[in-house]
Formats: C-alpha cells, sequence, structure tokens
C-alpha cells in the first residue's frame, strides 16, 4: 500500500520541485548582479574615488553630451534646468507680462508694450526703465543679463510679480499678472506689388500652419494671386506644420517628404486635402540659414515644379530628431532617420570630420566666395531630376534655381559692429523717445516713409552715438551709409508696428525681392 502511494505521488513530487527551481533560477538570474560595461565602471570610479567633490549629476551630464557629440551634429542633451526654455522656443506661446526690453547703458528699458497685454492693462509704457522685481531682485547693472531679466518675468500663468519702473523720472511700483503671450511665426504678410502677396515665416512652431492660414486667406481676399514666401532665416521646428503648409500648394496626394533611419523603417508624408494655392505663382526665397522643415518644405515645392527657388544653397539639415525623457527630468534628441525629398534627395550635408569643421561650413561659403559667386554654389552631390526634367541636387542643402549673390557691404567692420553690439537699435530708441509725438502721429509705413528720410542730420547724430560705443563710422560711405540709414527707417518702423513694419521698409529694395518680383510676373 506504501509502495503503491509513492508511485502515485513520486511523479507530483518530482514536478513540483522542477517547478520551485525553475522559479528560483529565474529569480536569483535577476538578483545576481549585471556585468557592468566599462562605461559604467569609469563613472563608478570617479564618483567613488575622485580626489575633489563633484557637484550633483555632473559627470552622468558630461558623459551623455560627449557620447551624443560623437555621433553627429544635432543628437543633444538638454539638462532638466534647461527644458523649459528648450520647449518654449517652439511652443506657440508663454505666461508673461507683454513687454519688449533691452538693455541700455546696463538699465533695462521698455521698448514695446504689447497691446492689450498684462503690462499695457497695469499702465506700463514705452520708454519705462525697470529697475527692480519683487522689491528684492535689482534689474540693472553691469552683470544684468537678458536671460536674468527673462527669468523674473516669466512664470506661471496668473501668478504676479512687482515691478519697480522708473516713469518720467519718478520710481512707480506696478504689480502685474502674467498672461499668456503669443509667439508669432509669421513676420509679416502683406500685398507688395498688385495681385502679388508676401508671407515671411521665422519658424515652424506648434501654430504655424494656424497663423499661415489666416494671412493666407486675409491676402486671397485682397486680391492676391501670386505669392512670395520668405524662409531666410528660418532655422526649422516641427515637421508637421511644414507638411501641413505644402500641402497648401501641391494637389493630389503628392509625397511631400518620407524619412527613414537604420532603426526607423520609411514612413511617407503625402498631400492630404485639397490646398488653398495650389495654382498661381509661386516663389520661395532661401538663404544659408533656412533649415530643416524649412529644407523640406522648399524640396517638395522644388521637386513637383510647384515653386521657383530663389536665393542661396540653404544650411543642409536632414536628420529627424526624436524627444525621449529621462528619469532625472531631462531629454535627449536622439537622430533616429534621415529626411528625403520626393525625388530621394536627402540633403544632409556631410559631418563625418566633426562638430567643429561642421560648424565652420557656413562660415567656409563667406570665406571661399560661394555666397557671393552664382558659379561655385552648384552643389557637389548627386543629381535628380523632377517630373518636368528640372535638374536638382543632393548632399548638402537646396540648391535654388535662381541665384542671387550675399551683399558683402554687410561685412564691413564698422557696419557689422554696429548690428553686434545692437548700437542701431538702441539709437533708433532713443530717437524715437526724443521725436514720440512726431513718430506716434503717423498711421502706415507708407506715412513713415513720406514723413521720415533719414539724411546727413541723422548720419551725423548716429556717427557721435555710435562712438560712445567704441564704434567709428567715419569711414562709411557710399552704398554702405545709404543702407544703414534705410534701416534706421525699417528700425523706426519695428518700433511703430512690429516686424510687419520692419520688412516693409526693408523688402523695399532688397535684390532677392526684385528677383523674385521679376520672375512671378
Amino acid at each position: 500500500m506504501g509502495s503503491k502511494k509513492v508511485q502515485v505521488w513520486l511523479p507530483l513530487l518530482l514536478s513540483a520541485m522542477m517547478v520551485a527551481g525553475m522559479m528560483i533560477g529565474y529569480r536569483l538570474k535577476f538578483l545576481s548582479p549585471a556585468k557592468k560595461s566599462s562605461l559604467d565602471e569609469v563613472l563608478n570610479l570617479v564618483k567613488e574615488k575622485y580626489v575633489d567633490a563633484l557637484p550633483g549629476d555632473s559627470i552622468n551630464q558630461a558623459a551623455i553630451t560627449d557620447l551624443l557629440s560623437r555621433l553627429d551634429p544635432h543628437s543633444v542633451y538638454i539638462a532638466p534646468p534647461d527644458m523649459k526654455e528648450a520647449d518654449e522656443e517652439l511652443a506657440g506661446s508663454f505666461a508673461g507680462i507683454g513687454i519688449e526690453f533691452q538693455l541700455l547703458n546696463d538699465t533695462v528699458n521698455v521698448v514695446s508694450v504689447m497691446t492689450g497685454g498684462p503690462s499695457e492693462k497695469a499702465g506700463v509704457a514705452v520708454g519705462d526703465k525697470m529697475i527692480k522685481a519683487n522689491d528684492s531682485v535689482v534689474l540693472a547693472g553691469v552683470h544684468i543679463t537678458p536671460e536674468n531679466i527673462r527669468k523674473q518675468l516669466r512664470g506661471q500663468l496668473g501668478s504676479t510679480v512687482s515691478i519697480t519702473f522708473l516713469h518720467d523720472g519718478k520710481q512707480k511700483n506696478i504689480s502685474i499678472t502674467r498672461g499668456s503671450i503669443a509667439v508669432p511665426s509669421i513676420d509679416a504678410a502683406y500685398i507688395i506689388a498688385p495681385q502679388t502677396g508676401y508671407v515671411r515665416i521665422n519658424k515652424f512652431g506648434e501654430h504655424t500652419y494656424p497663423e499661415f492660414m489666416v494671412n493666407l486667406e486675409k491676402l486671397q481676399k485682397q486680391g492676391m494671386q501670386k505669392l512670395l514666401l520668405d524662409l531666410r532665416g528660418n532655422g526649422g521646428g516641427f515637421l508637421n506644420e511644414a507638411i501641413d503648409i505644402a500641402d497648401e500648394f501641391l494637389d493630389g496626394d503628392k509625397l511631400i517628404v518620407y524619412t527613414e533611419g537604420n532603426h526607423s523603417p520609411r514612413k511617407n508624408y503625402n498631400a492630404k486635402r485639397d490646398g488653398l494655392f495650389e495654382k498661381g505663382k509661386l516663389a520661395v526665397l532661401v538663404d544659408e540659414t533656412s533649415a530643416s522643415a524649412s529644407e523640406i518644405l522648399a524640396g517638395a515645392l522644388q521637386d513637383w515644379d510647384r515653386a521657383t527657388i530663389i536665393g542661396r544653397r540653404t544650411f543642409g539639415k536632414g536628420l529627424v530628431q526624436e524627444q525621449f525623457q529621462l528619469s532625472n527630468g531631462g531629454e535627449v534628441r536622439l537622430t533616429i532617420a534621415r529626411y528625403f525629398t520626393p525625388v530621394g534627395r536627402n540633403i544632409q550635408k556631410p559631418y563625418d570630420k566633426g562638430k567643429e569643421k561642421y560648424e565652420e561650413e557656413l562660415w567656409n561659403r563667406y570665406h571661399t566666395g560661394e555666397v557671393v559667386s552664382g558659379d561655385t554654389s552648384k552643389s557637389r552631390g548627386p543629381s535628380f531630376k523632377t517630373p518636368a526634367g528640372h535638374v536638382v541636387y543632393g548632399g548638402g542643402g537646396i540648391t535654388p534655381d535662381v541665384f542671387v549673390p550675399y551683399d558683402t557691404t554687410k561685412m564691413a567692420q564698422g557696419v557689422s559692429k554696429l548690428f553686434y553690439r545692437n548700437t542701431l537699435s538702441s539709437f533708433v530708441y532713443t530717437y524715437f523717445l526724443q521725436h514720440r509725438n512726431f513718430f506716434q502721429s503717423m498711421r502706415s509705413v507708407n506715412d513713415l516713409e513720406k514723413q521720415f528720410i533719414p539724411g546727413e542730420k541723422e548720419w551725423q547724430e548716429l556717427c557721435v552715438y555710435a562712438m560712445k560705443d567704441s564704434v567709428v563710422l567715419g569711414s562709411v560711405t557710399g552704398k554702405q551709409k545709404e543702407d544703414i540709414l534705410k534701416t534706421v527707417r525699417a528700425l523706426m518702423a519695428r518700433q511703430l508696428w512690429r516686424m510687419e513694419g520692419y520688412f516693409e521698409v526693408m523688402n523695399a529694395g532688397d535684390p532677392v525681392i526684385q528677383k523674385c518680383l521679376e520672375l512671378v510676373k
């Protein structure tokens, strides 16, 4: 009887022991320490044995940053403290007080107040000077930076900040409730010539496409039948915004762009709907700082023979980044694929010689003469043919159909100092305050162009003003002087009517604009 019991229970007992053994083995596999990589070992050695104390997560951050920099120029690590600013670059809005400021003589000057914004409602005026924030943070002095100031002015939506202003020589404390401040993607949209519209897009942010549509419909109601689309200086942004805008120009289900990478299968992005401007002449303006999403839009329109591309070869960024959140609150933007235009062009310029050489390539175009000579602007990359037989190039940016050289007079030392030191902008702001009633009586750019024609008097005043900033203009003559005085008027238009006013003035006489107008006649 006992023997029979053993015969019955023994198989069950052995099975139970096998299951228990498998479970124990499974647990031990995860409890036993995994073999560390050499990188982990070095990081731990530095943290545990290094002679000096190291701040927080600095070693990990340094290792991540160095690793990504060796992959390609656009894979980057963003530390937790920098996340908000990085996200705001392409966001359509931020929480702030609705002013534009400029540092002048180590003092924060209010140069513009947003109509209907928090500061205007609180009584802040152009010309006011900011002294303190929240009664303790001093907003003046030689060590103050624009970043420091922005940190005080921006914050949570609906929160308040108390600012001490100097208004007409008297201190005035004003409490301002932060509101949502729009960051427009469209600098200007107006009728530039009979039946011809002009739209300038400065980036592809979260709300660029709806902004573009509002302005496109506005121009069509004003009789627009031809369009100049200005992408100069546009460094890119969100892919979907560029695709949606391309869809407004392309009919059917035409391919706009596709992406592909070693771990990312090909993905096509096609036109999906009837566009508002599928017919009518279209010119796209580009330069060496037009990049990424700008190149995707220009490339698609060029490949389908839909637009004439005018200007200079674009930057050459054809890599796709995806955002990955890290446990420390930071983020890695990792390149996962390449962009390809409809005919198969990858417009990414080479980066095999390292990040430093990659970044120098743009400046080399000035030194080699590419930006001033159409003969040297042709890409050395592979050639492709569009459906109409038009030859286009890959391997490093979008090569324009019509080349317009860079104006080298802007590179003169005295002239360039006027801009990168903000001397010219400061002069115009000061001049505006001195003649405020005269300028505020004007109602349009047309009024400004008729009533304010900067000449020798204004030039002498500028020379004296610039000398205080160690900018010498005595040797500037001819076309350089003429261009600077024109920019004075354009900056005054910006003071009065923001970026649209600026571009209305600057576009008159711009050689790229003039070439576009000739081609769309």
